[in-house]
C-alpha cells in the first residue's frame, strides 16, 4: 500500500476523479466523474501494483474477471457499441484500467478516448443514480 497513491488512500485524492461504487473480488471500481462517455468506470487492482505481470496468475485472472464483470454492467446498462479499454499510469503507478463505453453516434466515436475531455460532469443525484445502477448490476 502507498499513501501517495489515490487508489491505496482512497478520500480526497480519489474522489478528485472518482466515485467509489464499490469493491469486487480482485478490485475497486469507481466511476469516473468525467462522463463525456456515459457509464466510464475505473476498475482498480486491489494490490498496489503497477503491471498485470506484477500480479501471480490466480491474482491476475480475479482482476480481469472483475474487468470483465465490469464491463458486462456496462453494456447492459448503457448499451454502448464498444468498451475501450485503458491501462495506464506512467506516473501513478497503480494497476488499473478504464472502462471507456463508445457510442457510435457519440463523442470521440472512432478515435482514442481523451484522458479527462472536461466536457461533462453531472449532477450528485445522477451521478448517485448512476452509483446505484452499476451497484445492482455488479451485485454490490
Amino acid at each position: 500500500m502507498d499513501m501517495n497513491c489515490a487508489y491505496c488512500a482512497e478520500g480526497k485524492l480519489v474522489e478528485a476523479f472518482g466515485i467509489k461504487i464499490g469493491e469486487l473480488p480482485a478490485s475497486k471500481v469507481y466511476l469516473f466523474k468525467e462522463q463525456s462517455h456515459k457509464g466510464r468506470c475505473i476498475v482498480a487492482s486491489k494490490f498496489h501494483v503497477s503491471e498485470l505481470i506484477d500480479l501471480s496468475e490466480a491474482d491476475r485472472n480475479a482482476f480481469m474477471a472483475d474487468v470483465c464483470k465490469v464491463s458486462q454492467a456496462i453494456h447492459a446498462l448503457y448499451k454502448p457499441a464498444k468498451v475501450n479499454y485503458g491501462a495506464y499510469g506512467d506516473t501513478g503507478c497503480h494497476l488499473h484500467f478504464h472502462l471507456v463505453p463508445k457510442y457510435t453516434d457519440g463523442f470521440e466515436w472512432g478515435g482514442t478516448f481523451e484522458m479527462n475531455p472536461k466536457r461533462t460532469t453531472l449532477a450528485e443525484s445522477e451521478y448517485a443514480e448512476m452509483v446505484a445502477a452499476l451497484k445492482a448490476a455488479l451485485g454490490l
